[in-house]
Formats: structure tokens, C-alpha cells, sequence
């Protein structure tokens, strides 16, 4: 028994004539008589009584009715909620973001996908990074922006936009690097640290600058919050090396950290990372259309 048998079954049964109901489906009479004589075979018997002038129901075509009408009442329903999310009518995206991300406002950007997508919802997880990869792989987020300094991008998943962001110096208004406006990573061997501890990300592509650069830190704090740690930068108990988007809006002095042996200024990379290229959700595919371009 197939949907459009039972389509061409209702249409019949309402009209009481297969001329009409042919007419109304857009098909040829014979071939409606043809479905018609399949779903009967279907069932292993008549659903109607076939007459020179009209059709009859059966007491088979009876009892089939009722239930026909209720399986394509909700085979329309069906259609109509996947259009839905097809169309990023309806639907929900899950988004991850570490702790750190500033280069995508993102209460702008989810703010303006909900007025152009109503039905859309959003559920965001700030998390480490690794914990941020797992989740994207096993489907339990659909994007995630991520550093990806601590290790290569896992297989099976793949970065979507990339946020490349220069790391400096951030020191306190009564430091005496605060008159500098450029620094060697050696010069740095006797500071104090504030480290920003809080997964993979940033904490390791920090440890290798100053490893490369032979240089041991002397680490008097660690935290998870960002926040308390700028906070400790300012009060003088130590320096700190971060992203710069996230130094500029401190009020804190910022120092660029010089190059070593004429390589590039220190970076780390941030991403978008999902399962495929394209976005199977059009709740995502709509996210990422109000992405400004990377």
C-alpha cells in the first residue's frame, strides 16, 4: 500500500466518479484505475463497486476511509515540518564557542539570525576546545568556533572559517614595560605570569612560544577566567600574553612581542569547525550565511 494509492483512493471515494477524481489529480483515467486496481490487490480485495454511472465504497473501502485520511493528514504534516526546517523556518542549531572568541560578535549575529529566522533555536555551550571537538564529532553540536593550537584539526571534521589572532603582551599602568611599546620574548625571562589556564587552547600555544624562544616563565597565577586574570594584570601581580582582541577593550597597555628570528608575530588560530564542509542543518547554513567573510 503506497501514499499515493491512498491519495488516488481518497479522491475517488470523495468524488464518487473516477472521471472526476482523474480530472482532479491531474493523471489520466486509466492510469488512476490502475492504481486503484493495485492498492485493491494490495488489500486482497474490492474497496469499491465499480457501476456504469458511479463508484461505491465496499465495506472494505468503508473501514479503509477513515484511516486513509488520517495517514495523509500526517504524511502532510510530515512535509510540512521538514519544509520548515529545510526553509530555517523551524529548527534548532547547537553552537559551541570557547571562552576566549572575540573575533565574531556573537549575541549580534545570533540576534540577527533570530529576526530574519524565528522559528530558529539557538543553543550555545562555551566550553575547552577539546571538549568542543567531541561534541561536534559526535553530533551533539553543529559548529563550534575553537582554537586550534593545542593539536591538528581531528579527522572527520572540518574548518569552516578560520579567525587567525596576533597575541601580545599586557602588562599594568605602573609596570615598567608599560612605557614600551615592542618587547623580545627573552626579555621577559624574570617577569611574573598570569596564566590564562583553561583547556588546551591558548594555555598551549603560549607554553610552545616561550619554549621555542628558550625561555622558562615564571608562572605566579593561573585561572580559568579570563576576566580575573586581565583583573590580576591590573593590580600588578603579573604579565600576561593574550589575544589581542581581548587586551584591547582592558585598558591594560599593550606591548607587541617581537618576532623571533624574523618569523611572522606570534598568532594562534581560531576556527569554525563542523562535520562537513556544507552544513547538513539550514539552521547552520543560516548562521554561517551572516558570518562577515573570512
Amino acid at each position: 500500500m503506497e501514499i499515493r494509492q491512498l491519495q488516488h483512493f481518497v479522491a475517488v471515494a470523495e468524488s464518487g466518479h473516477f472521471t472526476h477524481a482523474a480530472e482532479a489529480l491531474h493523471i489520466s483515467q486509466s492510469g488512476l484505475s490502475a492504481s486503484i486496481r493495485a492498492l485493491e490487490k494490495s488489500v486482497s480485495t474490492p474497496v469499491f463497486e465499480r457501476t456504469t454511472r458511479s463508484v461505491v465504497l465496499t465495506a472494505a473501502g468503508r473501514a479503509l476511509l477513515g484511516p486513509a485520511r488520517r495517514i495523509l493528514r500526517e504524511v502532510a504534516a510530515a512535509e510540512s515540518a521538514v519544509a520548515s526546517i529545510r526553509d530555517a523556518e523551524a529548527g534548532q542549531l547547537a553552537l559551541g564557542v570557547v571562552q576566549t572568541f572575540t573575533a565574531v560578535d556573537l549575541p549580534a549575529t545570533i540576534a540577527r539570525l533570530h529576526a530574519r529566522h524565528r522559528g530558529i533555536q539557538v543553543l550555545l555551550r562555551e566550553a575547552p576546545t577539546s571538549d568542543l571537538l567531541a561534541s561536534v564529532d559526535d553530533g551533539e553540536l553543529d559548529l563550534a568556533f575553537v582554537a586550534l593550537d593545542a593539536a591538528p584539526l581531528p579527522a572527520g571534521l572540518a574548518a569552516l572559517r578560520d579567525y587567525p589572532e596576533t597575541l601580545v603582551l599586557v602588562v599594568g599602568a605602573g609596570h615598567p614595560l608599560a612605557r614600551r611599546t615592542t618587547v623580545r620574548i627573552a626579555d621577559l625571562a624574570e617577569q611574573s605570569f598570569v596564566e590564562f589556564a583553561a583547556g588546551l587552547g591558548l594555555q598551549t600555544v603560549v607554553a610552545a612560544l616561550f619554549r621555542d624562544a628558550g625561555v622558562q616563565r615564571r608562572i605566579a597565577f593561573r585561572t580559568s577566567q579570563m576576566d580575573q586574570a586581565l583583573s590580576l594584570v591590573e593590580h600588578g601581580l603579573g604579565v600576561a600574553v593574550v589575544p589581542e582582541p581581548v587586551a584591547r577593550p582592558s585598558g591594560l597597555h599593550i606591548v607587541r612581542l617581537r618576532p623571533i628570528s624574523g618569523a611572522k608575530p606570534p598568532t594562534r588560530r581560531l576556527a569554525l569547525v563542523g562535520r562537513t564542509a556544507v552544513p547538513t542543518n539550514p539552521a547552520a547554513r543560516a548562521f554561517m550565511d551572516l558570518l562577515p567573510a573570512a
